[in-house]
């Protein structure tokens, strides 16, 4: 099987130097999810063709596996298709199934039904049924057998009552998709070579042709505007809510969930409200996420108690039973069992063991200005509010570091390590009064 992916339009209702299908879905381009599932059903080849955006496009999705065609100028998507023509296999014919990189969230399941509709030689139509046609072509039928699809804009009264629309989603065969495609014409409103027409096509020839539809209609919902794009990205994230809680996960709010990437949830994991989850992140049994915390590339072990407002970036992993608290950041570090940071932390490029507390307002400072340096933290330390450790530099094991020090050395283990200034009272002291205005 082939497999088109048209993604040349430009989205002027986009309103955006943005070309329209690097706009992100779940935190990554609506492109790159019709992509993904391009691949799940395994074709021999995959062809975007790409117009609006030029090598921006191509850049950020370039990879062994896909061919590229140029669409310029932009005349249809029958125009479209015929630029794939040379880059797909053409001995034997193979079918081609054609999708849109501006329809993010078609599923493989309901492609695979398509598919198994065209099976020996049929062109095969993804069609849906709506109350509100209003924008979309219309299935023709006579008979019951569909003999044409009229764009909205050359539909008469009549045609733009019928319900069944189509989603632009097909399944060609090979041999005739090759041969129909030169003899399209744009004798029509918007002077384009529309795909559609290779159906009055299918029909002149006697082929069989046959529909399928989506589980879902939003599955085919495309996007031209800020607005549907929002709109796709709520659905989204309901069914990512949907899947996490048919798997045990507690959710406090499912409409107020971002998953952006993959979140893998032992058994027993609460969610609070507006939390984002980015990359690969990993929480283990037992964990709990409290309100409003961005969480990205990281690994929560088993027991956990992560936020309020708390962030964990990239390289973060924390063994069970790790308190992060309100405003604390943790970066590129490991911290192990037991230990805390409640509150108002930066850990940067660490290494923290077991049993460590980590005071309020205290952080690593972790870069030079040109380099990046680590923090050693052994097991059964505690840190005072208001510390500062300028790596690279390492705590020793039960040491214990004063309130407002600021660490340039190693802290021998089971010592208390302070530097801070002899506190000084000054009697007769008067507090500056504000001057009056002239």
């Amino acid at each position: 099987m082939n497999i088109v992916i048209l993604a040349a339009g430009q989205g002027k209702r986009m309103r955006s130097d943005l070309p329209k299908v690097l706009h992100p879905i779940a935190g990554k381009p609506m492109l790159a999810h019709v992509i993904d599932t391009a691949r799940a059903l395994h074709a021999a080849k995959i062809c975007v063709v790409y117009g609006h955006g030029g090598e921006q496009v191509r850049t950020a999705f370039d990879a062994p596996d896909l061919a590229w065609a140029l669409q310029e100028p932009q005349s249809g998507t029958g125009h479209a298709v015929m630029q794939a023509l040379p880059h797909l296999d053409a001995v034997p014919p193979a079918p081609t199934l054609v999708l849109y990189g501006d329809v993010p969230l078609i599923r493989a399941a309901t492609l695979r039904r398509l598919i198994e509709a065209a099976a020996d030689g049929k062109l095969a139509l993804l069609t849906a049924y709506l109350d509100d046609p209003r924008g979309y072509g219309r299935i023709v039928r006579v008979d019951g057998n569909v003999v044409r699809i009229v764009e909205e804009k050359d539909a008469d009264d009549a045609e733009r009552l019928i319900r069944e629309i189509n989603t632009g989603i097909l399944v060609a065969p090979g041999a005739a998709l090759a041969r129909w495609l030169p003899n399209l014409g744009n004798r029509n409103a918007q002077g384009e070579y529309y795909l559609t027409d290779i159906v009055a096509l299918a029909v002149a020839e006697g082929m069989e042709i046959v529909t399928a539809h989506p589980g879902a209609n939003w599955e085919a919902d495309g996007i031209n505007s800020k607005a549907q794009l929002a709109r796709l990205e709520r659905i989204h994230q309901r069914n990512n809510a949907a899947a996490l809680m048919e798997h045990g996960v507690t959710l406090a709010d499912p409409a107020r969930l971002d998953v952006r990437g993959e979140l893998i949830c032992g058994r027993d994991v609460f969610i609070d409200v507006n939390c984002v989850f980015e990359g690969r992140v990993v929480l283990g049994d037992g964990v709990r996420i409290n309100a409003n915390c961005v969480i990205q590339d990281a690994v929560v072990g088993a027991g956990s108690i992560i936020g309020p407002f708390a962030r964990l970036r990239p390289g973060t992993v924390l063994a069970e039973d790790v308190h992060i608290g309100n405003f604390v950041e943790v970066k590129n570090s490991t911290i192990a069992a037991h230990s805390k940071a409640n509150h108002l932390a930066y850990i940067g490029d660490a290494t923290v063991g077991s049993r460590v507390n980590v005071g309020a307002g205290t952080i690593t400072c972790n870069y030079d200005g040109a380099n990046k340096h680590r923090t050693v933290i052994e097991d059964d330390v505690f840190i005072g509010s208001d510390t500062q450790l300028v790596a690279p530099v390492t705590v020793g094991r039960g040491a214990t570091l004063g309130a407002g020090t600021t660490l340039t050395k190693d802290a021998p283990p089971d010592a208390l390590t302070i530097s801070r200034r002899q506190q000084v009272s000054l009697t007769g002291w008067k507090r500056p009064v504000k001057q009056k205005k002239a």
